[in-house]
């Protein structure tokens, strides 16, 4: 089986939510509840939900949280259990990819040993959101988000951030984040992919605009697709596409990756993920090929503590040992079962 270059990958994941609580109060989330609203998902539970899944092919166990703040009492709790919970998951044989907000340093060098991979949508750079979507939303400042992308490059963590396109920016400023993303990737080389991520209003929201146009978002696809250095991989949630004729534009402008896909879209819960062989036979009737990955693609494995590496490569294997054949350096590396 040779690469293509008419392929898009996804991974197939499962998200674990270690608490839906958070300080921001962005207007237009659809994920969050207050503090002390909500039950905290304990290890028992998290165990119950992730052995399920072996027989589902999951492999990506995406771990997405809600924010304590920095100088809660609760901090050091909060960061126990996500680091516990990446434990569990990778004790079960999944593969963890962290996405919890802002994290110091050392919580980012911590969860750097029990994550192939992590994350944080760095939205936009421009400070005017800070006056409107973002007033009531302290992490969001652009210095912190884009000082996390630095942590994350010099602590060699393979990274996905990504732009929520439509909350009051404009071209210009896209442009503007775009080339954030692609400087600082030119200092550490770890950005694995950009999400591109059209706003879809939900039914939580108290800020309900206008959900962000799709040829706007082919648009913003050919912009990034200029603008970022070829080894970072564009994508797009398939579920935020409602028409698959935009989506297959999309493939045609860049985007070679359409995320994690799995039972819950945790940020968007009222657009369903695809079902994947849905997905995968419309793109192959328009002439592409949707092929599962890793949430680590193979250029990082070197990165990782060599734990994590004989984790990954168990992988690596077992998909070889399938198709007969490996793929050096491509990223769409995926067995079945370890």
């Amino acid at each position: 089986m040779a690469f293509l270059d008419r392929t898009v990958t996804y991974s197939p994941a499962y998200t674990i939510v270690p608490t839906y609580e958070c300080f921001n109060r962005c207007s237009y989330c659809n994920f969050r509840t207050d503090p002390g609203k909500s039950p905290w998902l304990s290890l028992v539970d998290a165990e119950i939900q992730l052995k399920a899944l072996k027989p589902a092919g999951v492999i990506e166990v995406l771990v997405l949280s809600g924010e304590v703040h920095p100088q809660s009492p609760q901090r050091k709790i909060w960061f126990q259990r996500i680091y516990d919970l990446c434990e569990l998951a990778l004790s079960l044989g999944f593969l963890p990819h962290t996405n919890a907000g802002p994290l110091s340093q050392t919580e980012m060098a911590q969860l750097r040993t029990v994550n192939v991979s992590m994350g944080l949508m760095l939205e936009q750079v421009t400070p005017k959101l800070l006056q409107s979507v973002h007033r009531h939303a302290p992490s969001k400042l652009p210095e912190l988000r884009l000082q996390q992308l630095i942590w994350a490059g010099e602590l060699q963590i393979p990274f996905t951030t990504g732009m929520l396109l439509g909350i009051g920016e404009t071209v210009a400023e896209r442009q503007e984040t775009l080339t954030a993303i692609a400087r600082i990737h030119q200092r550490f080389g770890h950005i694995q992919e950009v999400i591109l991520q059209p706003y879809s209003p939900g039914k939580h929201e108290v800020w309900a605009s206008s959900p962000f146009k799709s040829e706007d978002l082919v648009d913003t696809i050919t912009l990034a697709r200029q603008v970022l250095p070829t080894d970072i991989t564009l994508q797009v949630p398939p579920n935020l596409i409602r028409d698959d004729g935009y989506l297959i534009a999309c493939l045609e402008a860049g985007v070679r990756d359409l995320g994690g896909i799995g039972p819950r879209d945790e940020v968007n819960p009222n657009y369903p993920h695809p079902i994947d062989s849905e997905l995968a036979a419309t793109l192959k009737a328009a002439g592409w090929d949707l092929i599962p990955r890793l949430p680590v693609y193979p250029q990082y494995d070197e990165w990782l503590p060599s734990h994590l590496q004989t984790a990954v490569e168990k992988f690596r294997k077992s998909f070889a040992r399938m198709n007969g054949l490996v793929h050096p350096g491509k990223r769409f590396l995926l067995p079945a079962d370890p």
